[in-house]
Order: structure tokens, then sequence, then C-alpha cells
């Protein structure tokens, strides 16, 4: 009997080639599709992006001569990933919220339904490969293609997620996949590829903040310099992030940036170029891959972002548990919020969530 694998099919080119690679080498596979969309009042466009991707995995399923499941996972989405992401714009932060649909929709939930459905395996169209390294532990090694490696947005899995997931679009190229696609014949083959938070598909994230918790928004404050001194005015700490320098609306004779956000006091820093640049990086909420724990200081490349090419730093762990990421290079515009991922070679060793 052949291994069954459930296919997160979201529609588009790569999960669909995912599940065609799995059926070519012989397993049983399922493809399912996941429904997140809990609609909101003026998020019509969010509903109808939604029911596109169901169709067009639809048709992708019936051209493979796959089953086909349209799954509910509503309440996971809304409790891990949109209330995670209002709640730290809220704080002044700026979320990453991929990481944690992967971690915990993606995977978590997918899981435990194919589980339920006897499935030996997940699998996803991710660019990224899954690897047994010899200390018997699993790890994400990057894709070969680093243009669409993504690697940074899948370190927080955990030991089981990862033994029990299957990565077949990591071996090739954006372009090998599309080719694969058309000689397939699958009806996708030529969907362009979604830029934008699956949720916020017009990307304006202000506008679904307003409409999700219109009372709990920040109105105008002060913009200051990093000694507290009062520099103008702002529309709300939720409009900005640090490193930003268009759409500030504020006049200083030469170019400013957000350095610091402030919502205790809804303020908004700002300063020169130089103050976006930091040599140091606190992480917090951590989860190691390639090793079980970070047990003494350790040279790597970290990523704080997932368009970051990436710097050397050495980092080391704290009394208070938390990482301290020191870098060679100073990196521009660490963001809490985001991500911190640190790279042993092609592996991904680990990673969390920078604080500061």
């Amino acid at each position: 009997m052949s291994e069954k694998v459930v296919v997160g099919l979201s529609g588009g080119v790569d999960s669909s080639v995912a599940a065609y690679l799995l059926k070519e080498q012989g397993y049983e596979v399922i493809g399912v599709t996941m429904d997140t969309c809990r609609e909101k009042p003026g998020e019509e466009g969010w509903k109808a992006g939604s029911q596109a991707a169901i169709a067009d995995a639809r048709r992708v399923a019936e051209h493979l001569g796959i089953p086909h499941y349209v799954v509910d996972f509503k309440e996971a989405f809304q409790c891990h990933v949109t209330d995670y992401f209002i709640e730290e714009y809220l704080r002044g932060r700026t979320p990453n919220p991929c990481v944690v649909c992967n971690r915990y929709v993606k995977w978590e939930a997918l899981l435990a339904w194919a589980k339920e459905m006897g499935a030996d395996y997940i699998a996803t169209g991710h660019y990224a490969r899954i690897d047994v390294l010899e200390n018997g532990r699993y790890a994400i090694r990057n894709s070969i293609t680093a243009r669409k490696d993504q690697t940074y947005a899948l370190y927080n899995l955990t030991q089981s997620q990862l033994e029990g997931t299957i990565m077949p679009v990591g071996d090739y190229t954006k372009e090998e996949i599309r080719s694969i696609a058309q000689q397939a014949g699958i009806p996708v083959a030529e969907k362009s590829d979604s830029q934008d938070i699956c949720f916020i598909p017009d990307d304006d994230y202000v506008g679904f903040l307003t409409r999700r918790v219109p009372e709990r928004m920040p109105g105008e404050g002060n913009f200051v310099d990093k000694e507290g001194n009062i520099l103008g005015r702002h529309k709300g700490v939720t409009n900005y992030t640090i490193g930003q320098r268009k759409g500030l609306g504020i006049a200083m004779g030469h170019p400013v940036f957000v350095t610091e956000l402030r919502p205790e006091k809804n303020e908004v820093v700002i300063g020169e170029n130089e103050d976006v640049f930091t040599d140091t990086v606190i992480c917090e909420k951590l989860n190691f891959m390639s090793i079980p724990d970070l047990t003494e200081p350790r040279r790597v490349l970290a990523k704080i972002r997932y368009n970051h090419s990436g710097e050397y730093c050495t980092i080391e762990k704290l009394e208070d548990g938390r990482v301290k990421c020191s870098f060679d290079v100073p990196v521009r515009a660490s963001t809490p919020g985001q991500a911190v991922v640190f790279y042993d070679g092609e592996y991904v060793l680990g990673g969390g969530t920078i604080v500061k």
C-alpha cells in the first residue's frame, strides 16, 4: 500500500506542482484547501480571493485526479494569526503573520486533520528542503534557488512537524516548477504569485485594523526626537514602522526616519539614517531546529527580515533566556515583532522574535 500524503492546495502553481510530483512518485495524494476567511464588513476582497483560490485548487485536484477537501480552519486562523496581528500592531510592534500561520495553522492544524484522515505526511509548496542531520534532528535546508528561498518563514516549526512533512518543491527553481506545470497541463501554470498578506489583499493594514478594532485604534500623537523634544504631529503609531522614511508628513529639511515606536505614550521617535542601524539585537520566544538548544556562544548568519540577505553575528543565551545577537556589521531597521533567523551553512539553526 502506498503512503498517504495530504497536500495543502492553495490554488497556486507551487502547491499544485507539489501534489503532481508526489503523485508521480507513487504517493496516495489528498488535496486540502484551508478555508481561513472569516469575513468582516469592508473585507469583500479577502472573501473573493479566498473563494477564487478554492475554485483554482478544485480545478487542479480534478485535473490531477485526486480527492479535494475544503476544511474550515477559520477559528485557528483567527486565534493564531489575525488576533495576533492586531495585538502586535497595537503594541507598537510589526507582526510576522506568515511565521505564526505556518507553525499553528498550516502545520499544527493541518497535521491534526491529516492524522484523522489516516495520512502519513503533509506536504506544501514551500521553496525549502528538510534533512535529517547527523545528530538525529530534522532541519530546514535552503532551497536550491536563493531568489525564492522560504526558509526564513519556517524557522518556528517543531521537530515532530518536520518529521511529518514533505517539501518536494525545494529541489527546483521557480522556472522549473512553472515548466513542470505547463508540461503537466496544470490549470494554474501561468498564475502569478501572491505578494500580499493573504487576509489583507489591498495591503491596507491600517484599514484592516480600523475595521476590526475601531474603538482601540490610537489617535494622533507627537513625533519626537530621541530626547523627547516634540517635532510635530503624527496620525497614530499603527501607521508607522521602524526605518520608515516616506509618508511621515513631517518636514525637517532633510530625510528623517522612524527609529522607535512608543505606544504607551502614542509617540513616534524620529531620527537620522544612522540612528536606524544597530549592531545588537535581542530576541525571545526562541525555537531551535538543527540543535536542541544554545548552550554556548555561536557564530551564525542571521536574517532580520524575509528579504534580508543576512549578516554574520555571534549569538549567546542571556540569563533571562533571551538571545543576544552581536553583529559584525550593523544591521538596518531591526524591528520588534519581526523574526531573526539563524543559519548554520545551508541549514536553519533556529530563530526568535526581535524585542529590541
